[in-house]
């Protein structure tokens, strides 16, 4: 059983994007916080009506991000 769910962060114009890795989920928001708002909206509709055991997950999993950064922005070659 899976006990987090994962979620890879990237921002493109203004925007900040959350992908899921684990489960088939994507949110975004202008701001972290609406972001973090956004992602916990969506993984509670992800599970509801849903037994989180169905879908390979323990009772309580926990949500982790990462954000993903551009090496290419400001680097000169």
């Amino acid at each position: 059983m899976k006990n987090i769910i994962q979620f890879t962060i990237s921002e493109e114009e203004g925007v900040y994007t959350a992908e899921g890795i684990n489960v088939p989920i994507v949110t975004s928001g202008k701001t972290f916080e609406k972001l973090k708002a956004n992602i916990q909206e969506a993984v509670e509709l992800f599970f509801e009506d849903e037994d989180p055991k169905s879908l390979g997950f323990g009772l309580s999993p926990s949500i982790f991000t990462s954000f993903e950064l551009s090496l290419n922005n400001g680097v000169k070659a």
